[in-house]
């Protein structure tokens, strides 16, 4: 197999970047306004409705919508800063970046419940199936299921929970210096087996065809990365465990979370991380949190597909337009709303 590694801005390591010079945007003054003037429009509407449209930015909205190409050509980070909780109340963050998001590219469902916007926070104390997302503590790199990921921090942790990106072009070029057998095993790719209630209620689709983690198929370098779900393959008789494809996986790992590679950004609150997700891998750094529910560490999450962009190679959706119509069908208007949501899980505890 002929690879080949990849140049460009996006072939970054962490300790030789500086992401406040090269990937922070703060909001002037005016753009604050018309993002106000814009959340009056929308204060009690439900997200579907919340369009490029109804959530008018004249002067913002052209920067955001080039965010798009600046993110998929460039270094794949972006800070945007300047929102502050005492000038919006939670609720308000939660549709300001369903707004801004609705510039930049198309909104998606991020599992069978339908959600639009998740609620990143530590639930696992009245959620019996929580998800690494609902759970506190650190997590390991990965990628979602979506072109771009945005994360708006609305409550800072009590210490700690830095959000941690790395290269997947830089991990690639390691790797394949390194250890091309392994970067070939990689391009190979894993057979998944997706969460039950994802493809019960989705697709149908419980265990995929090998999921590359790297692929050029669309003319640049994409990567998908879950540790999770080839292991739950392995662990359920779906794909056999070879020798080369356990260290393929481990050296990964390894890599995307080397200090070699990481970058830890400090979001903080109101701060709005935007990622390319073919691009850039993600986690976080361990943290402590509150006790009460109401003043944990929580983020808000957006899932923004790219129409504008080269589509993804095939063999790398692993969640898609079946699964994205069947999801929505479970979605109850406003659930994501996170007043709402934290009201929800403390009726949970409760009951």
């Amino acid at each position: 197999m002929d690879i080949a590694p990849e140049r460009g801005p996006a072939d970054w390591k962490g300790p030789d970047t500086d992401w406040r010079r090269e990937g922070l945007h703060l909001l002037a003054p005016g753009e604050l306004d018309e993002i106000e003037a814009a959340l009056r429009g929308v204060e009690r509407a439900d997200f579907p409705d919340i369009t490029a449209a109804s959530f008018p930015l004249p002067r913002l909205g052209p920067r955001l919508a080039a965010l798009g190409e600046e993110l998929r050509l460039g270094r794949g980070f972006l800070l945007l800063r300047g929102l502050t909780r005492a000038r919006f109340d939670l609720d308000a963050m939660g549709r300001i970046l369903f707004g801004l998001g609705a510039h930049i590219g198309a909104p998606l469902p991020q599992s069978w419940h339908g959600e639009l916007l998740g609620n990143v926070i530590d639930v696992s104390d009245r959620e019996p199936t929580a998800r690494g997302y609902q759970a506190g503590g650190g997590q390991r790199m990965h990628t979602d299921s979506c072109d771009i990921i945005a994360l708006m921090c609305v409550r800072a942790a009590k210490s700690g929970g830095a959000s941690r990106i790395s290269s997947a072009v830089a991990v690639h070029n390691a790797l394949l210096a390194a250890r091309p057998d392994l970067a070939e095993r990689l391009y190979a790719g894993f057979v998944y087996r997706r969460m039950e209630r994802d493809a019960e209620l989705g697709s149908g689709v419980l265990v995929t065809a090998p999921v590359p983690t790297f692929s050029t198929a669309s003319g640049v370098l994409s990567c998908h990365a879950s540790g999770n779900y080839p292991r739950r393959a392995f662990d359920a008789g779906d794909a056999q465990p070879d020798a080369l494809a356990l260290e393929a996986l481990d050296s990964f790992a390894q890599h995307a979370g080397a200090p070699e590679f990481t970058l830890d950004m400090s979001i903080g609150e109101g701060d709005i991380q935007f990622l390319n997700n073919r691009r850039m891998l993600h986690g976080r750094l361990d943290y402590e949190d509150h006790p009460q529910l109401e003043r944990r560490r929580h983020m808000l999450r957006l899932w923004l597909g790219m129409p504008s962009w080269p589509a993804l190679p095939p063999a790398q959706v692993v969640h898609g337009p079946a699964d994205h119509a069947n999801w929505l069908r479970q979605r109850r208007p406003c659930m994501e709303v996170p007043s709402t949501y934290i009201a929800e899980m403390t009726r949970r505890a409760a009951a």
